[in-house]
């Protein structure tokens, strides 16, 4: 009996990978629609700089979900498309429309606390799992992410 999946991983690690994949693909979905929304809806005096922000953050949020639904299925499973099940699933919450960029700043942030945290969850699974496409993916989001809350960081802390 074969235990190893078409790209050479143990088929049992792969679906629990694909299992906690689905789940950062589900938080990725809420987090890029409530980004969409803070773009569309800021309003005030750093209207213009927030809103080129909010675009370039939901730019690569967007590419994200399309490199995470591709990993699950390398690693030989199906990506949840179900929003439904995202917002059963997901740590982040869907926002009602807000229109304070000081605050969709501090709900950034609380969405990266969240999304760093499972793609350091991932990384060590992937490790244990010997899986380097999963742990190298990881590894870049999170490099960047962590840059991006120092960003925003410094934004809402002026002093």
């Amino acid at each position: 009996m074969n235990t190893l999946n078409a790209i050479g991983l143990d088929i049992i690690k792969s679906e629990e990978l694909a299992t906690k994949l689905n789940i950062l693909l589900a938080n990725y979905s809420v987090f890029y629609q409530n980004v969409r929304g803070y773009h569309w809806n800021i309003k005030g005096e750093k209207f213009f700089e927030l809103h080129l922000k909010f675009e370039e953050l939901y730019n690569d949020l967007l590419l994200k979900i399309d490199e995470i639904a591709e990993r699950i299925l390398t690693l030989g499973h199906a990506p949840d498309h179900r929003f439904t099940n995202y917002q059963q699933i997901s740590g982040i919450q869907e926002n009602c429309i807000m229109y304070n960029g000081d605050t969709a700043v501090r709900d950034i942030l609380s969405s990266f606390k969240i999304i760093i945290g499972l793609q350091r969850e991932l990384w060590y699974l992937a490790s244990d799992t010997n899986d380097e496409g999963t742990n190298a993916l990881m590894s870049d989001y999170i490099r960047l992410q962590e840059k991006w809350v120092w960003m925003y960081s410094s934004y809402v802390n002026k002093e």
